[in-house]
């Protein structure tokens, strides 16, 4: 018997057959049994973010459309349908610290993996971590009450002076993902792997910050309770928008 014949009849190697063996005829029974689909479809947004109807996010106006140039960042993104827009409050004083919002929406049809989140992203883009807090948002959507997770985090500049208010910052999320609400990386992936026999998944990060210009050339930031009352009257504009015209009706 050559030695090459050999290799294939030592117990470690046919103990390694068996096993792959068994585990291709689990993985054909799990599919046929339970109809899970590994390789998810294609779940096209009802209409493009790009397309987004200003006029519909009134008393906010769209001051500007920022659009990300490095080719390398969209790629760590993971997509192209995503909206980066300055907008205003025009209801509230022209000093406020909420007069001003970066709304960050991104959307994936097909996908693969959760996204970055704020807290990856700052701190590694030189900020420090302060805080973390769950909060959740109520919002009528067509008459329907809708409760929203969200994640609030404070952010500083790294080797900043905590009590520098100037210094510090604030960032809020969600993710609306398979036709539910999350604020982690966690449950969004949970809600992604939960639809096993589905043939679609998708899900959607909606992120935003207050600010505004403050009179030494930097920016001026909201208290707590100022980011979560302008965080309300925001969600209740924007989620509705982004239900009816954007985001897939999940439950067709």
């Amino acid at each position: 018997m050559s030695n090459n014949m050999k290799i294939y009849l030592q117990p470690s190697f046919l103990i390694c057959t068996i096993i792959l063996a068994i585990a291709g005829s689990s993985m054909s029974f799990a599919i046929k049994k339970f109809g899970i689909v590994f390789v998810k479809e294609l779940l096209p947004i009802k209409k493009s973010l790009d397309n987004l109807d200003e006029k519909k996010l009134t008393p906010y106006k769209v001051m500007a459309k920022e659009k990300i140039e490095d080719e390398e960042i969209i790629k760590v993104l993971g997509t192209n349908d995503y909206i980066q827009w300055v907008i205003e409050d025009m209801d509230v004083p022209a000093d406020s610290a909420v007069r001003k919002c970066v709304l960050f929406v991104t959307y994936y049809g097909l996908p693969d993996r959760v996204p970055h989140v704020p807290e990856e992203c700052y701190t590694g883009s030189g900020h420090q971590q302060l805080t973390s807090e769950n909060e959740t948002f109520e919002v009528n959507n067509e008459g329907n009450k809708v409760k929203i997770p969200v994640r609030s985090l404070v952010f500083g500049k790294i080797n900043s002076n905590y009590w520098q208010s100037s210094t510090k910052f604030s960032i809020s999320y969600f993710f609306k993902v398979n036709g539910d609400y999350t604020n982690s990386r966690e449950d969004t992936r949970f809600a992604l792997n939960k639809n096993i026999s589905g043939k679609h998944s998708y899900f959607s990060k909606v992120e935003w910050k207050f600010f505004n210009n403050s009179g030494f050339g930097g920016e001026a930031y909201p208290t707590k309770d100022e980011a979560i009352k302008a965080s309300q009257k925001l969600l209740t504009i924007i989620v509705p928008v982004l239900e009816k015209e954007h985001w897939p009706d999940w439950e067709k």
